[in-house]
């Protein structure tokens, strides 16, 4: 409760005193809210009328602010009470209006002529409300917050009211008004309290111009609220009229109730299928005696509304006139509803809820969870915000007081359960007080096995669904801004400072490089030398370059030599041939090498994959938790260099495919028939599909012993799988099934193909195509059925590559005749690595990993940038959207050189047809797997291309045989704990899968 300052005090009783001529010991006030209480009290209790006079009067020519302190809240009325000394309860009390002096004035007066007369005084305080009530129904402020007073003094809340424009969210050039109540009291009243009467108050007025109401609560001497509510003032015919519109039975009687109730007519309807029966009655009949309403009365009223309302999933309507207690109705007219013409119309509320149309699940939410509806109508009940995020659907409940999980929770998530909405498992149940952004409570429930490897992200949920912004924006908070700029001055002064700071980042950048004396300012340049050539100078400067070239050249020959002649220098380069001959005699021991040759038992694994994802912040409960670290997840490529360095083949010009080759040859040396299962494709197929996973989760099906190898190559297409399982492996090599994993862009004949080029440039692709046309060769059979137009492809690409490769070797001579070095350039680099070591930053050198494809992958990672002795490349790294696209460009497709001239059709085509050609003579099912890819990879461009991939593979496999389509390309959209980039898969996705694959009914794991 607020007490005035003590001199304020005196001068308010001075003030009254005098007005009244009671003695100041007799004169007592106290401000409680917006009221201002005076208490008058003598030896006898002062005359009612003759004090108020006075007291009217007095007021009538003096401010009551100007008596009360600054920070004391405007006084809307005063209320007078009189009583004798020494009694606890005044005899009487009156309420004084301040905005209506005169009226009171005027009842005072009247009073006083009425006791004069010995009359009944009468009352006229009716009139008074009456006016009152006018006021606020014309939506004036100061009126507004007199009637909110009249309760909220008696709590000692003071209020005051205000007037405020904003642009509406929802419709941007819409200016809307929002009432601002901003509540002072000395202390903080509960929000429950307050919350539904101050709502059923505001929405009682029916005000006109306004869409909501904010209430900020503040506790005096505090700069910020204590709490805001907002109240939505749509009135209730809108509300009614909204519900009716989905086709709400209760809201559609409501509306024709209050149309028929001047013409004395009581509505009742129900709905049967798509029908709505409508029942019309005398509203006033206690005998049953009156008839029954007239039907061109009530006919053209009922279907009119029903012609505006259009309600949904309602045909036909059937319209009784009846008396009341008659079972029979009087008559009946049936009549069409506009959703008999409209299929839009047609379609039921809850058919559109279950399809997961959002304006209809929120109807159907709001119905569930406000069943009075004429309590929704009096406080606005509780509003439902729905945001849907990927499979989960998560529903924000909203009132004046915050909804209690008990009320809401159960009754949503057992109603969107029934709907059984496509593509959603599970929803999340929130509940707040209205004006807040925060909620109070969360409920969750998953209808499906949701398994996740990272925890789930919280929601984001706006505060409101039209007024995002303006809502919450603190009242105190306004920005400040400069009213006299214009929007263009604003604009101007921003452009101005973007081209003072273009010119003078120029000017810098510019003065930069001309300081470094490699570029000259043009005009400078022209006028110095306006008749100078630049091919002699460009002349000059190249013969500058050889001799340089030349001389450093002949002086690197002169220090190697030395080096090579000298006693310490055959020691430095002793180590690295040492090194190699104890690497080759580990190689000759296949049981000291890979972990494929040796027994699972015998192989201690660490501490770090004992729990095998843990490592990476999986916990073990994770799907990919149960993986172990198997033995053939060492590190080959030591080894796979070796082999493929004493191999008799020549080198395909493909580090990779040199080194998987070697190993896979190792195999079939070591078990001596080939692997089960061939896994093959592109770096997607490399990362993509783990062996081990593979074998493992086929024993569990029953196939024991399953050998499967991973032949994946950085950068394969159609045409290097096709090499690999027609020329490059004997049918004696092959697999009995083989699994090709890769995706569209292995098939586009649009683009240049580097890694087939690269190939057929090579020694080991010549080899290829002599061995196949030896007449002895061992395989002239199976290469009769082989396509004519591919060999004569090939035999075409060969003679252009011979034609440049012969350039190249003499060049490669002339360069021989002439370096000092080029005879010892291996011991040049070895030489300088071993310099290298000794510096600060030699650590921080990255590996090279192929000659075609790089793999991009941070620093931390690049132990990991080694296949296994399967020929897989696990790699534990996962892919965040947000810290990957600030180290690399976000491509999108239309700009991606991969799909660049995107056709099905060409060169990649007729080696896929070869390929298929090749399996069925040789019987060996092939089963291609479009691999996952992750949404944001999945642009439109990239997704047209895809559609175009699929029909071209589905067509395919309808008309061969021995070829198995599996399309997971889309199983993972979300899902990038799975994904190492935007389109690889890392060593978790790659084990799921795997498993998938083993326990898929379409593929012929049952082979010959």
């Amino acid at each position: 409760m607020k007490t005035l300052l003590l001199d304020r005090q005196q001068t308010l009783v001075q003030w009254v005193s005098q007005a009244t001529g009671i003695n100041t010991f007799g004169v007592k006030v106290r401000f409680l809210g917006n009221d201002l209480h005076i208490l008058c009290e003598d030896t006898d209790c002062p005359q009612r009328w003759l004090t108020l006079s006075d007291l009217l009067q007095a007021l009538q020519q003096t401010d009551l602010d100007s008596l009360t302190s600054e920070e004391q809240s405007p006084i809307y009325q005063v209320l007078v009470y009189g009583r004798k000394k020494g009694e606890h309860r005044p005899q009487w009390c009156h309420r004084v209006y301040l905005n209506q002096l005169d009226q009171h004035l005027e009842q005072v007066q009247q009073a006083l002529l009425t006791e004069a007369a010995k009359s009944k005084p009468i009352g006229v305080s009716g009139a008074l409300i009456v006016s009152n009530e006018s006021l606020v129904l014309q939506g004036n402020p100061d009126a507004i917050a007199r009637y909110l007073s009249e309760n909220l003094s008696q709590l000692g809340v003071a209020v005051q009211v205000k007037n405020r424009s904003y642009d509406s969210k929802a419709n941007s050039q819409k200016v809307g008004n929002r009432l601002w109540i901003f509540c002072q009291s000395s202390y903080s009243p509960d929000a429950t309290l307050l919350a539904e009467p101050i709502a059923q108050q505001l929405r009682d007025l029916k005000l006109s111009g306004y869409q909501d109401a904010v209430i900020v609560s503040q506790v005096r001497g505090e700069h910020d609220p204590d709490w805001r509510l907002r109240v939505d003032l749509t009135p209730p015919e809108t509300m009614l009229k909204e519900w009716a519109r989905w086709g709400d039975v209760q809201a559609i009687i409501l509306l024709l109730t209050e149309i028929l109730s001047d013409l004395q007519i009581s509505v009742q309807a129900t709905l049967t299928e798509f029908t709505l029966h409508i029942f019309c009655t005398p509203a006033v009949d206690l005998l049953k005696t009156g008839p029954a309403p007239e039907k061109e009365t009530c006919l053209p009223v009922i279907l009119s509304q029903l012609e505006v309302i259009a309600p949904q999933g309602i045909l036909a309507a059937a319209i009784y006139g009846q008396k009341t207690g008659d079972l029979q109705p009087a008559w009946v007219d049936w009549a069409s509803l506009p959703a008999s013409i409209h299929p839009a119309l047609a379609t039921s509320t809850l058919l559109l809820g279950s399809s997961g149309d959002e304006p209809a699940l929120i109807f159907l939410l709001e119905r569930l969870l406000n069943h009075d509806i004429n309590w929704r109508l009096k406080t606005g009940g509780i509003r439902v915000l729905l945001l849907r995020k990927g499979d989960l659907l998560h529903v924000m409940c909203d009132a004046p007081n915050c909804p209690t999980r008990q009320q809401v929770a159960t009754k949503v998530t057992q109603f969107i359960r029934q709907l059984n909405i496509i593509s959603i498992v599970g929803v999340r149940v929130y509940g707040r007080r209205a004006g807040d952004n925060e909620p109070v409570w969360h409920h969750g429930l998953d209808f499906e096995q949701r398994d996740r490897l990272v925890p789930e992200a919280t929601p984001e949920f706006a505060a409101t669904a039209q007024y995002v912004d303006d809502l919450l924006t603190k009242e105190t908070d306004e920005p400040i801004v400069r009213p006299d700029l214009t929007t263009q001055e604003v604009q101007s002064l921003v452009t101005e400072a973007a081209q003072h700071w273009l010119e003078t980042a120029h000017k810098q950048v510019k003065n930069l490089l001309v300081g470094t004396q490699l570029f000259a300012e043009t005009n400078q340049s022209i006028q110095q030398n306006p008749n100078e050539q630049g091919v002699p100078g460009s002349l000059i400067w190249v013969a500058l370059g050889l001799m340089l070239t030349l001389q450093s050249d002949w002086m690197l020959g002169y220090v190697i030599t030395n080096i090579q002649n000298s006693p310490k220098g055959a020691s430095i380069l002793s180590p690295s041939s040492s090194q190699t001959q104890a690497s080759l005699t580990l190689g000759a021991e296949p049981t000291q090498n890979t972990s494929f040759f040796t027994s699972s038992n015998n192989i201690k694994p660490s501490k770090s994959n004992n729990s095998a994802f843990n490592a990476s912040s999986f916990t073990k409960n994770d799907r990919a938790g149960n993986l172990p670290d198997p033995p053939s997840q060492q590190k080959a490529n030591s080894t796979a260099i070796l082999l493929a360095a004493r191999s008799q083949m020549p080198s395909f010009g493909a580090r990779q495919l040199d080194e998987q080759l070697a190993l896979y040859k190792k195999r079939l040396a070591t078990t001596g028939k080939p692997p089960d299962i061939l896994i093959i494709g592109s770096s997607r197929a490399l990362r993509g599909v783990d062996p081990v996973a593979l074998s493992k989760s086929l024993s569990t099906q029953g196939y024991t012993k399953i050998d499967v190898f991973n032949f994946g190559i950085n950068g394969a297409t159609a045409q290097v799988v096709d090499l690999i399982i027609r020329q490059v492996l004997q049918p004696s090599e092959l697999p009995k099934i083989i699994i090709w994993a890769d995706g569209s862009r292995a098939f586009n004949s649009g683009r240049e193909d580097i890694t087939f080029n690269s190939i057929a440039a090579s020694k080991g692709y010549q080899e290829i195509l002599k061995r196949a046309t030896r007449p002895d060769n061992k395989n002239k059979s199976s290469q009769a059925t082989t396509s004519k137009i591919e060999d004569k492809k090939l035999t075409n690409k060969t003679r252009d590559i011979k034609s440049y490769e012969a350039a190249n070797e003499w060049l490669n001579q002339i360069l021989v005749g002439i370096s000092a070095t080029y005879k010892n350039r291996d011991h040049i680099k070895t030489l300088l690595q071993k310099q290298l070591h000794h510096l600060p930053f030699s650590n921080d050198i990255q590996p090279i990993t192929s000659n075609n494809k790089s793999i991009t992958v941070p620093q931390e990672d690049n132990t990991q940038l080694s296949v296994d002795f399967d020929g897989f490349l696990p790699l534990t790294i996962r892919f965040n959207p947000t810290t990957y696209y600030q180290k690399h460009p976000k491509v999108s497709g239309s700009y991606d050189n991969d799909y660049k001239s995107f056709q099905l059709i060409g060169n990649q085509d007729v080696a896929f047809k070869s390929v298929i050609e090749f399996t069925k003579t040789q019987q060996i099912p092939i089963v291609f797997v479009n691999m996952p890819l992750t949404a944001d990879y999945l642009d439109p461009g990239r997704t047209k291309y895809e559609q175009q991939f699929q029909q071209y593979m589905l067509n395919f496999s309808t008309t061969n045989a021995n070829f198995i389509y599996r399309d997971l390309s889309q199983i993972w959209l979300k899902g990038h704990e799975y994904f190492s980039d935007p389109s690889h898969l890392n060593r978790y996705g790659a084990y799921e899968i795997s498993k998938k694959l083993a326990i898929d009914p379409m593929i012929p794991w049952t082979v010959k």
